[in-house]
């Protein structure tokens, strides 16, 4: 009966990377997947450790961790149809519980956060997705069929068939579980598009203040300043002026 509920679980598994992986073209290809490396090494560990092994169940997982990069402790429960895209850098916790069909990508922490005893890891339920290098702490619960954006910092609730993106994530979109419509709660945190726009109202503003400053210069130069026409005449009956007792005083002998 054992063997054939593992035979069972490990279809389940197959199962998941063919439904959730375009790539996945072939059994053989799929036998190569370090995530499927990494639960089939987990549900060995984690069988021992619920007989209270010591030591060989720690030893299954630390060999794990260096054949695929993926850490699960032991002691962490996870249920079929477990699927880990590439895998690399994912960390489950001792007290994290994963429902059924969960996929996890690259870089996925299921942690605690602090040293208390306990469960102090998440609850992931069933058909839940957590993207690339998000981050989900302490002892919370990601709800059925919920999707966590990839980056993500979760540290509270999140219910079923809800998105949550953003650091710390908020919920931004809802799923209705039969149509599989989304509605949006919130618009999508864009802090570059934020940003940009800034920097656009702010030359907008910028060219604004050029303007009127080149306007008030304008009008005081058209002001005060000599029409270009008279100012060589000027300029001339000056010197004409100031030249002709120069010149009388030089007929008279001065400065010879």
């Amino acid at each position: 009966m054992g063997l054939s509920h593992a035979l069972c679980v490990l279809r389940d598994d197959i199962r998941a990377i063919f439904k959730n992986d375009p790539a996945a073209r072939n059994l053989a290809e799929v036998l190569l997947y370090p995530g499927l490396h990494a639960i089939i090494l987990h549900r060995l560990a984690h069988a021992l450790y619920r007989r209270n092994i010591p030591f060989i169940p720690r030893l299954i997982s630390q060999i794990s961790r260096f054949l695929t990069g993926i850490e699960i402790h032991p002691g962490a429960r996870i249920g079929r149809g477990f699927f880990i895209d590439h895998g690399m850098g994912v960390v489950i916790g001792e007290t994290a519980e994963i429902g059924d069909w969960v996929m996890l990508y690259q870089g996925v922490t299921l942690g605690g956060t602090g040293k208390q005893t306990g469960k102090r890891h998440p609850t992931v339920e069933d058909e839940v997705v957590i993207g690339v290098g998000a981050i989900v702490l302490g002892a919370i619960t990601i709800g059925k069929g919920a999707r966590i954006g990839g980056g993500a910092v979760v540290v509270k609730d999140v219910p079923p068939h809800c998105t949550a993106v953003g650091v710390p994530a908020r919920i931004v979109a809802r799923r209705d579980p039969i149509t599989g419509q989304s509605r949006r709660v919130e618009p999508l945190p864009d802090p570059e598009g934020e940003m940009l726009r800034g920097l656009h109202d702010k030359v907008l503003e910028l060219e604004l203040r050029i303007a009127d400053l080149e306007a008030a210069t304008h009008v005081h130069h058209e002001e005060h300043r000599l029409k270009y026409n008279a100012l060589p005449d000027q300029l001339w009956q000056t010197l004409l002026n100031d030249a002709a007792p120069l010149e009388e005083e030089y007929n008279q002998g001065a400065g010879i």
